[in-house]
């Protein structure tokens, strides 16, 4: 019986023994495994300070645009595009010093990061002292992040806070800064569109207002209205001085026959010629080289063309303003919720059980390497 009391003292300080003849002979093993494995047991469950994760999804969208065919619109109809630019741009806001400045304004978020409450190497500065506003953005960038899937155009906002009420109103403002930078960029778009259709109407007027006033100046200088009515007009009296004029020739030739000794021969003459005066000076009116109508058709016709072209053009930027004013409530961009911002009810990081097991299987992998390195050595120095 005392011969078996013994026995057991013996064993455990032989079991003991072994283990230290282990470690010394092994230091490598301590260094690479035991002592990170101990180090991760005590921050992971001790130290390390829990984490609260709000999430919220969302989708950035334009309304689109409607088919004019019937064939293309009974295929398309109407419905919602994704706008894949615009949801760069939400990202790369959310992510921003602008916002992370805007948050800590309203939600004193560096406060928030650097409580005393959260351990030293997650806090805000942590263990290099640095709290530069820079530091704070690369520490706050850590904290939020957003994951987006190219398929379906789907935005996972993710925040980190160390309480849950500060996770939620962090992702939930981060969500009404991107619904306010999306409704700032609706108001550049639609201004920008309807200023460059205003400015066309306006250079339009004005072609138009210049066309109507040179030609109002030239039928003022010119004494002429419309040189192609007029000339027709002026035609039409050259055609009867010419008919009267062809029936006076024929009662001349015909007295001359009958009676040439009449004394009316004279006053016959005489009335020919007038009209034939008087129909050259008519003709002159209209195809004259000089103030005829004729040489005025010229500059008339051209501003004429200039005026209705200045017309239309107006008219096209009139069209191309309402257009403008419809294509700008129809290209509004959209941030939907699709997910709202959730108050996470436990701590989802740190993983401490899975850490501690990821921390003991890298030291087991570092120790082989190590001792593969070291063995290797002596066996060449041998």
């Amino acid at each position: 019986m005392n011969s078996t009391i013994t026995e057991k003292p013996s064993s455990a300080t032989g079991a003991f023994a072994r283990t230290a003849r282990f470690l010394k002979t092994n230091t490598i093993f301590m260094l690479t495994v035991l002592i990170p494995t101990a180090l991760a047991i005590i921050y992971y469950g001790l130290i390390a300070s829990d984490v609260y994760i709000s999430e919220s999804r969302f989708v950035v969208r334009s309304p689109q645009r409607q088919a004019t065919t019937g064939l293309g619109a009974l295929l398309q109809g109407t419905g919602f595009a994704r706008s894949q630019d615009d949801t760069y741009s939400v990202h790369d806001f959310v992510m921003s010093r602008d916002a992370l400045k805007e948050l800590d304004d309203q939600l004193k978020v560096r406060k928030s990061f650097s409580s005393k409450d959260a351990d030293v190497i997650n806090r805000f500065p942590g263990l290099d002292w640095d709290d530069s506003f820079e530091a704070f953005h690369r520490y706050y960038k850590k904290r939020v992040t957003i994951d987006y899937d190219t398929v379906s155009s789907i935005s996972v906002l993710n925040v980190r806070a160390f309480t849950a009420d500060d996770a939620k109103n962090i992702n939930d403002l981060l969500l009404k800064m991107g619904e306010r930078l999306v409704n700032n960029l609706n108001d550049r778009s639609r201004q920008d569109l309807i200023k460059v259709a205003q400015q066309e109407v306006s250079i339009a007027e004005e072609k138009a207002k210049t066309a109507a006033l040179s030609l109002s100046a030239f039928r003022s200088n010119q004494s002429v209205f419309d040189p192609t009515g007029q000339s027709a007009a002026q035609l039409q009296s050259v055609g009867k001085i010419r008919e009267e004029l062809m029936s006076a020739e024929a009662q001349l030739a015909q007295l001359v026959q009958l009676s040439p000794n009449n004394p009316q021969l004279k006053v016959l003459r005489s009335r020919v010629e007038s009209l034939r005066a008087s129909a050259a000076n008519e003709a002159a009116k209209v195809t004259g080289s000089g103030n005829s109508f004729a040489s005025k058709a010229t500059g008339f016709d051209r501003l004429t063309l200039e005026k209705q072209f200045a017309d239309r053009q107006l008219a096209a930027a009139f069209a191309s303003l309402e257009s403008a004013k419809s294509e700008a409530q129809r290209k509004q961009l959209y941030l939907e919720r699709l997910v709202q911002p959730n108050l996470p009810d436990m701590a989802v990081e740190p993983r401490r059980i899975r850490s501690v097991f990821m921390i003991f299987a890298l030291g087991l992998i570092a120790w082989g390497v190590v001792s593969l390195l070291v063995a290797s050595v002596k066996e060449h120095s041998d």
